[in-house]
């Protein structure tokens, strides 16, 4: 046994823990966490809702490696749907170690035309979805006697918004406090489970965005440095392998929480 499979095993009383990434099938910050916790010896259960087929073949790519993976599909704006997944991928792989909660849904809404529905839409997915996959996984580490790690993903720009997309900061603005709640929940129950957030800045730009707007998205960093997925893959496992550390809301913005420069245009 390799030192990093003691290291494992001692965590989570598994040389080869079940992380399951949810969110993880399109090309974003999800299957790169996936990914990264693949190559550290993580057995993987990637969701996906509409790009289940890249799913199953980031799934298949990693069987032929060797690693221990399958894809789950669920919508998760529907109850039903979230506790038949975690349900299936309990029944495969006979355990819950991790949970890396990457799936989230985007949208911009001018003010004066956002309506009930949606706020809704983007409390169902990214406030209310998050819980119940933390309900559905940490109900299975309670009984587990090395419990399990939880990492929500937020959004660091919570804390300074930006124009036209009032839904979507306010469901992720929900989830610190949900992260703080479910650490006191869930280690109260069993002193072995933590749960901790990412507050991730600009790491993936939407496909086709100008070097314009990327340059002017690094210059309001204070590292001066393009934000990428595998930054927040680093914080998740880091988060995910320290034993004494719960209840956290990591900024990985590149200083954006802390940093404003001349420049206020709106920007993710």
């Amino acid at each position: 046994m390799t030192t990093k499979q003691e290291k494992l095993k001692s965590l989570f009383g598994n040389a080869a823990p079940v992380a399951v990434v949810t969110g993880s099938g399109a090309d974003r910050v999800g299957k790169t966490v996936a990914l990264t916790l693949a190559e550290q010896g993580y057995q993987i259960a990637l969701h996906a809702n509409g790009s289940i087929d890249e799913a199953e073949a980031t799934a298949a790519e990693l069987v032929d490696q060797g690693i221990e993976s399958k894809a789950f599909a669920a919508d998760l704006s529907d109850e039903a749907e979230i506790h038949a997944l975690f349900e299936s991928i309990h029944f495969y792989f006979g355990r819950i170690d991790v949970l890396v909660n990457t799936a989230a849904i985007w949208d911009s809404h001018p003010f004066e035309e956002v309506t009930a529905a949606d706020f809704r839409q983007q409390f169902e997915v990214n406030a209310v979805g998050t819980f119940l996959c933390c309900q559905a996984s940490g109900r299975r580490m309670i009984d587990q006697p090395h419990g399990g790690a939880i990492v929500n993903i937020g959004d660091w720009s919570v804390v300074r918004p930006y124009p036209d997309h009032a839904p979507y900061f306010a469901s992720k603005g929900a989830l610190p406090t949900l992260t703080r709640s479910l650490a006191v929940d869930l280690g109260t129950r069993n002193p072995s489970i933590r749960v901790n957030a990412i507050l991730p800045g600009q790491v993936m730009q939407p496909e086709g965005t100008p070097q314009e707007q990327i340059d002017r998205d690094i210059e309001r960093t204070l590292v001066k440095r393009q934000g990428k997925p595998d930054y927040v893959a680093h914080a998740a496992l880091f988060l995910i392998e320290n034993p004494f550390v719960t209840g956290v809301c990591l900024p990985v913005d590149g200083g954006r929480t802390i940093f404003a420069n001349s420049d206020f245009g709106a920007s993710s």
